[in-house]
């Protein structure tokens, strides 16, 4: 962020903050909640480090949100699907549980970070199979107003997949509702590829590869 601070491009500084936010939401949402147990605590400190990330973002001069609702509704979503992940951590991990929230945050946020770092090292079907990938496209179009209809999707699949695992939660021990939520896992992943991302993805890892190498230069 402190890169692109006042940078006139919005597709710039698009693509450095939403993954930074992103992450930064699914950190503070899923760990938190799968260290307290509690689905309300992922939610309050994902929206706080969200809101946190983006004020930061506006002191160090970043162009004002084009979209503050849409923005809004994009962190209070991933907010929600990410402390719901960390509570069936917590239920199912126990003591451990945030353990696991760790782990799978680190690991999506290193294929994340990678894809922007180096555009194209990466499938597209894998990226879109990811939750944090589905933020990061939610908050760019909030931040860029580009890739509407992509952004629209993502949310879908945010809050699909929220209630997929609330209902995996609401039923355990019952161990057969994770085949619901991996089913609906997989069909949200194959309505954001539809959307239109397959096409934005192919023609946008160019001006990825462009916008890192500028700010490479830069650095």
């Amino acid at each position: 962020m402190a890169v692109t601070a006042g940078s006139p491009d919005a597709a710039e500084i698009g693509a450095a903050a939403a993954p930074l936010l992103a992450i930064g939401l699914m950190g503070a949402g899923m760990i938190g909640a799968a260290a307290a147990g509690r689905f309300w605590v992922g939610i309050v400190l994902a929206v706080l480090a969200g809101s946190g990330l983006a004020i930061l973002a506006l002191a160090l001069g970043t162009a004002s949100l084009p979209h503050p609702a849409f923005t809004a509704l994009a962190f209070l979503v991933a907010a929600v699907s990410f402390a719901a992940r960390g509570a069936l951590f917590a239920l199912s991990g126990g003591a451990k549980g945030w353990w696991i929230a760790l782990a799978v945050v680190a690991g999506e946020a290193a294929i994340i970070l990678t894809a922007w770092k180096e555009p194209g090292a990466l499938p597209d079907w894998l990226l879109v199979l990811l939750p944090a990938q589905w933020a990061t496209m939610a908050i760019e179009a909030s931040l860029t107003g580009a890739g509407e209809q992509i952004a629209i999707a993502a949310l879908v699949a945010l809050g699909g997949t929220a209630a997929a695992t609330m209902l995996v939660a609401k039923l355990w021990p019952r161990r057969w509702t994770y085949a619901v939520m991996f089913t609906t896992w997989i069909a949200l992943s194959a309505l954001v590829w539809h959307s239109g991302y397959a096409e934005q993805a192919q023609g946008g890892s160019v001006q990825a590869g462009t916008q890192v190498m500028a700010l490479d230069g830069n650095s």
